[in-house]
């Protein structure tokens, strides 16, 4: 049974690996005719906020977190990107400064395409044009599901919604059956699900308690997915 039979995973979670799936041979190979590839480790910077635009990333392995700082400091993540995804690229459309940074949460390889590329293909290509426009509208559906509904829940029900969707996104070579291990610092879970760190590790003690989720270390592991879309409340 697909995750998707059960939780409306699409209504949280972008889908920008869509994008470049499959496009004509010729456009792929001008899109990456001056592809550089680059190997980031934990924590390090891959786009700042504030920075102009030179180019669009493609993780091709590994995690990145996109976040916002606010003027104290504090880190609000917005998105969790994870192979195949696109990143950076709503401002090279906006002709604007990036208005958020983008990090890896793990060792991460990612493809850059440099600005100059991209438009040109974008220029020449109706099926991208298709595309971007496709994912940015679902980007934006996302978004506002995301501010109405955690707007309004509680944390332990904002933690077992976000531990869901950060379940598939750890999946890897996935068969049924499997384990799952979120690895994600309590800190940038904190700041994803959008709440105090204590209360986040309150509710992760309690779900621990109650059998539904495991931890090794600093790793998540799900172990009862339909008790924790019942806390989901989905």
């Amino acid at each position: 049974m697909s995750i998707r039979d059960i939780f409306p995973i699409d209504n949280w979670d972008f889908k920008s690996q869509s994008i470049l799936a499959d496009l004509p041979k010729e456009d792929m190979l001008l899109l990456t005719a001056h592809q550089s590839i680059n190997v980031y480790s934990k924590a390090e910077i891959i786009f700042r906020e504030g920075s102009y635009p030179s180019g669009i990333f493609f993780i091709i392995s590994g995690m990145a977190k996109k976040y916002k700082v606010d003027k104290e400091g504090k880190e609000q993540i917005i998105y969790v990107a994870n192979a195949g995804e696109l990143i950076g690229y709503h401002a090279i459309l906006e002709e604007e400064r990036y208005p958020d940074s983008a990090a890896a949460l793990e060792e991460t390889k990612v493809g850059f395409i440099p600005k100059e590329d991209f438009l040109e293909v974008l220029q020449r290509s109706a099926i991208l044009n298709r595309r971007l426009l496709k994912t940015l509208s679902h980007e934006f559906a996302v978004l506002v599901n995301s501010i109405t509904l955690f707007a309004h829940r509680p944390v332990r029900e904002r933690v077992a919604i976000q531990l869901v969707v950060l379940r598939e996104k750890y999946k890897v070579d996935f068969q049924p059956g499997m384990s799952v291990e979120i690895n994600m610092s309590r800190d940038d879970l904190a700041s994803l699900v959008g709440a105090a760190r204590e209360n986040v590790l309150r509710a992760l003690a309690e779900l621990k308690e109650e059998g539904i989720i495991a931890t090794k270390g600093r790793k998540i592991v799900v172990m009862d997915i339909l008790r924790l879309l019942k806390v989901a409340n989905y």
